[in-house]
């Protein structure tokens, strides 16, 4: 992956080739995408109660997560020493391949922001984020980015950017039905296909598990409005954030 063309305050720019590869190759990949180490939250010290909380929400999360729905959010600690902790994999990327994100996760966290109180790590597969605020239920507004790829498409670039961000704007609403459930849990994901022309079009939509289907709705509204900024007449691109994310490419890249 290419390294980070450009950082501003929320939104990090990220410029990458995207490679078109068989569906089983793409599956064996967990890129790493971003980091933020969230420096206003303070650094805790060596030995401290803070760091003793840590490692116990971060084993909680490790032996005790719902892998089978790729989620869990959890905390460890009392006043200004609790910690919470929130997991969230791909709607591919459950059970083992979560746990194994997880661990990447942790590692990642642990060397690129060391001793930082609050941070957040995406990977392909999963996102991280530690923090000392509560934030369950809600949308976050300041911690997102997008990835795209250099190339255009071929043909109209005006008419991909309609038909793409119509497709992504029903998986949106496919993925907030109140229907889309998994017995009594919400999904809050879709993926689909589409041919625009003579090109096939794959693209996904998700957001984390502590989000309702309103919330949820307007997570993926708000960064399907970077869809110009992001993607305008790319081949392939997407907008992450620690509440929702979407993803097209021209290529097949989850699993069935």
């Amino acid at each position: 992956m290419s390294p980070f063309v450009g950082l501003v305050p929320i939104l990090a720019i990220v410029t990458i080739q995207l490679l078109p590869r068989s569906v089983s190759s793409l599956n064996l990949t967990n890129e790493y995408l971003h980091h933020e180490c969230i420096n206003s939250q303070g650094k805790y010290k060596k030995g401290s109660p803070f760091e003793d909380n840590l490692n116990r929400v971060i084993r909680s999360v490790s032996t005790t997560s719902n892998f089978r729905d790729g989620f869990d959010d959890t905390a460890f600690g009392d006043g200004p020493n609790k910690v919470y902790a929130r997991l969230q994999c791909r709607a591919d990327s459950y059970w083992s391949k979560c746990r194994t994100c997880l661990a990447t996760a942790i590692a990642g966290l642990r060397r690129r922001c060391p001793r930082n109180k609050g941070a957040i790590i995406w990977y392909d597969q999963c996102l991280l984020r530690i923090s000392t605020i509560r934030v369950s239920g809600k949308i976050d507004y300041e911690n997102k980015f997008y990835l795209s790829n250099p190339n255009k498409v071929n043909g109209n670039p005006v008419s991909f950017n309609k038909e793409t961000s119509a497709f992504l704007e029903n998986l949106a609403y496919k993925a907030t039905d109140t229907k889309n459930v998994d017995g009594i849990a919400l999904v809050l994901y879709a993926s689909g296909e589409k041919t625009i022309g003579t090109t096939n079009l794959y693209a996904m939509v998700q957001c984390t598990k502590d989000l309702v289907f309103n919330s949820c709705l307007e997570c993926l509204k708000w960064i399907l409005e970077e869809f110009p900024t992001c993607c305008d007449g790319k081949v392939g691109g997407r907008v992450l954030s620690t509440s929702c994310n979407f993803r097209y490419e021209l290529y097949p890249f989850l699993r069935t």
